[in-house]
């Protein structure tokens, strides 16, 4: 999408996902056309040209009526919009969960400040990478994490594998898995001042790493 119509169509965007409805998640596959799953903003997608794929059990856009060089051209020039909907997010809660999550991931979870996130990475009993990922620690005891739409199944049978054990010690955690939101992601130059039409948050104090509840729009928002 070009910068100049992006806060026109954030606008759009917005009022469709506090509209939305939740959603169910596809298999980590690629499935056949009919089997495929859609994020809230599939209608939107086709209506302007977006050439619709399978990819890890979705139907997402590779590209819109331009080139896929001249999309990454403008994002690196002026900003993008990118429908993340396929990815998974999850919140782990309890007065436990940071030192749960501490035996899942590489990351030094407990150093987090609230309101502060990073990336970091599942590592199997070997010390092997399962999958990268994003966690935030919204709380003390609410840690929000985004996993990648192709490890999805065997991420969260890692989380819950490990979870079970720890909780039959006294462990106290428990999970939700987000199928209800959405994702987007706006990358580029132009993000920041695009964005801050939409929000009365100020965006120039919002800093990389950390962590906002933002109303966007007229939509609560997780803003990272």
């Amino acid at each position: 999408m070009r910068g100049g119509g992006l806060w026109q169509l954030g606008q759009s965007i917005t009022r469709r996902l506090a509209q939305a409805d939740k959603k169910a998640v596809g298999r980590r596959c690629f499935a056949s056309e009919a089997e495929q799953k859609k994020t809230v903003l599939y209608d939107f997608h086709v209506a302007n040209g977006g050439k619709m794929v399978p990819f890890a059990g979705w139907s997402m856009p590779i590209q819109y009526k331009d080139s896929i060089m001249e999309s990454t051209v403008n994002c690196r020039q002026n900003g993008s919009l990118f429908d993340v909907s396929h990815m998974c997010g999850l919140s782990l809660k309890g007065k436990d969960c940071v030192p749960f999550l501490e035996k899942l991931v590489i990351a030094d979870v407990a150093a987090l400040a609230p309101g502060t996130g990073t990336l970091t990475v599942f590592t199997n009993e070997k010390g092997g990478a399962i999958d990268d990922s994003v966690i935030t620690k919204v709380t003390d005891d609410h840690i929000y994490i985004v996993v990648n739409a192709g490890c999805r199944d065997k991420d969260l049978a890692h989380i819950e594998a490990h979870m079970k054990s720890f909780k039959a010690k006294g462990g106290d955690v428990s999970w939700n898995i987000h199928d209800e939101r959405s994702l987007l992601a706006l990358q580029g130059p132009l993000a920041a001042p695009v964005l801050q039409h939409l929000t009365k948050e100020d965006l120039s104090k919002v800093y990389f790493g950390e962590f906002r509840i933002t109303d966007i729009n007229g939509a609560r928002c997780f803003h990272y």
